[in-house]
């Protein structure tokens, strides 16, 4: 099997904590325009924004990033 993708969790997990796009960005210190860009699957984000996302979030990294695989 080979790796497709990234995708991710992001927005439902944000939804669930009722965070708005702009209040998650300011506490891990990025702009709106990257959140938005992750939860469209645009855009794979450092480790070290992986890692403050799983730290506001309140997740694993492994809960809110995956692989997707093709056959």
């Amino acid at each position: 099997m080979k790796r497709e993708k990234v995708e991710n969790n992001v927005r439902n997990i944000r939804r669930a904590l009722d965070l708005t796009q702009e209040e998650l960005a300011k506490r891990i210190g990025v702009h709106r325009q990257t959140i938005i860009a992750i939860e469209k699957q645009k855009y794979e984000p450092t480790i070290g924004v992986a890692l403050a996302l799983a730290t506001v979030l309140n997740q694993p990294v492994e809960k809110i990033f995956f692989f997707t695989w093709a056959k």
